[in-house]
């Protein structure tokens, strides 16, 4: 059942409006943080209150205005949409605290957090788009507004990272508008509000090239091997910079985009007919193992986590591409799974960052004594990345190997195995030096990092376990991506 509500569009307005008044009222720390933290709360406030609808079937519409027939700007609050939005809003408020206490140092706090709050506005609109070209331009307005946050620091090294982030960006855009423009040629719509728009009589290989368009503007962000190659760089951000661009916004948004290409616009049982989905499965696959290869000879902690993030994205793609409900469960659950847990990882390394000084892996024997509650929060996101059972990522990789199993496609189940021992094999070492070495001209007495830092941290890790252990309580964030599954698959 379809409703006409303001609040699709008022939560993206709300993050708009605290940027406006961030950068009109910035200079004043007191009235930056209050903006910065009351339009966060505000517009979580504001998507969850959509949840007990959306659980009960509800879909929540908001035509805002039509440029030509069958074109316009509409946003539409689905199961899939209101799943990406709260995790999006969710986290934005936890980064906001952290965010507030890592920049304390930095210089350029109003056009921080001016463009943070911008670029989460812009992620809301990504989830709540109701068709292409208003997935497009909050798409692209994403890119713009993130290129001030990466090149932060305004070193060399930052401007160089940030030319290159637009450069592959702004490709990938490209092709996502070249992709929209031939769908609307041949659908006649745009919307994402069925779960497919095209159908075979448009011809085969005008719908692979189609598709491979479309998959690789959105592939872009989505950092499938070998367009990921602006993420690494991206790492001269600062911390709360670098974890909203892995776990809450950039990344997020291109494998949303797939999902929504996979299941929207093109709909399982037409690409159940082209060759083409099997290879978006075997170049996720790949993309899943070489990016764990990758991670475990990096000895920076930022760039490590990097190429952990080149991997665990695959993990969306690949559940998407299998084409079974299993899988499609997967891939939406782990917008949330690999999210609390990168952003946790990301906060750890900032958190030692700041208090120690302190980048590299070989840097880390005996943090585990110096910041104990920090390297325990890192702990439970390891083991989460690893599969262990009672976290977010476990729930991950049984539903990517039930979904491999259903789709009678086994040797994805190796993969996810393989997958397995090589995040023990670049995250364990990490935990091994935390604990059981002795830092090299160091004393063992407790230094944690500050309570805006350290509290984030802990919060997010306490999420990744909750995720782990609540798949069967309803009302929770799975049950969100089990009402998105019934739709796509029509159960």
């Amino acid at each position: 059942m379809e409703v006409t509500d303001i609040r699709p569009i008022l939560a993206p307005a709300l993050s708009f409006a605290c940027a406006a008044l961030v950068f009109l009222m910035g200079h004043n720390t007191f009235w930056r943080r209050f903006w910065s933290l009351g339009a966060a709360t505000a517009k979580l406030v504001v998507v969850m209150s959509m949840l007990p609808g959306t659980l009960n079937g509800t879909v929540y519409v908001f035509k805002l205005l039509d440029f030509t027939p069958g074109i316009g700007l509409g946003f539409r609050a689905d199961a899939l949409g209101m799943f990406f939005a709260i995790v999006s809003s969710t986290l934005w408020l936890i980064t906001t605290v952290y965010a507030i206490g890592y920049m304390e140092p930095e210089h350029a706090k109003v056009r921080f957090f001016g463009f943070f709050a911008l670029c989460v506005s812009t992620t809301i609109g990504i989830a709540f788009a109701e068709n292409l070209l208003t997935l497009f331009l909050f798409y692209e307005t994403l890119t713009i507004c993130t290129y001030p946050l990466v090149i932060h620091e305004e070193t060399p090294e930052a401007m160089k990272a940030g030319r290159k982030y637009l450069a592959y960006t702004l490709i990938g855009g490209a092709f996502v508008l070249l992709g929209s423009v031939v769908t609307f040629q041949l659908a006649g719509t745009l919307t994402l509000s069925q779960p497919g728009i095209l159908s075979m009589s448009a011809g085969g290989k005008t719908l692979t090239w189609l598709f491979v368009a479309l998959i690789a503007g959105f592939g872009v962000k989505a950092a499938i091997m070998p367009l990921h190659g602006w993420l690494p760089s991206a790492m001269v951000a600062p911390a709360p910079v670098s974890a909203l661009l892995h776990a809450v916004a950039v990344v997020k948004a291109g494998a949303f985009g797939i999902l929504r290409i996979i299941y929207n616009v093109y709909g399982v049982d037409l690409l159940k007919q082209l060759p083409v989905i099997n290879w978006l499965a075997y170049l996720a696959a790949f993309t899943i193992l070489a990016g764990s290869f990758i991670a475990i000879y990096q000895d920076n902690f930022k760039r490590r986590l990097a190429y952990s993030t080149v991997s665990q994205l695959s993990y969306i793609i690949l559940g998407a591409a299998l084409l079974t409900p299993y899988g499609a469960t997967a891939a939406i659950a782990h917008i949330a799974n690999q999210a609390f847990a990168k952003i946790t990882m990301f906060f750890v390394a900032g958190s030692i960052q700041r208090t120690t000084g302190k980048t590299q892996i070989h840097e880390l024997a005996g943090i585990g004594y110096r910041m104990p509650f920090t390297m325990a929060a890192y702990t439970v996101a390891a083991l989460s990345f690893i599969g262990v059972p009672l976290t977010a990522g476990f729930v991950s990789k049984w539903y990517l190997s039930l979904g491999a199993l259903q789709s009678g496609q086994w040797w994805f189940v190796i993969v996810m195995i393989a997958s397995s021992l090589l995040n023990a094999a670049y995250w364990l070492p990490v935990i091994y030096l935390a604990y059981f070495k002795a830092p090299v001209g160091a004393t063992l007495d407790i230094h944690e990092a500050k309570p805006t830092l350290l509290w984030p941290t802990l919060l997010c890790a306490l999420y990744v376990i909750l995720l782990g252990v609540t798949t069967q309580v309803p009302g929770l964030p799975f049950s969100l991506a089990q009402a998105a599954v019934r739709f796509v698959f029509g159960m």
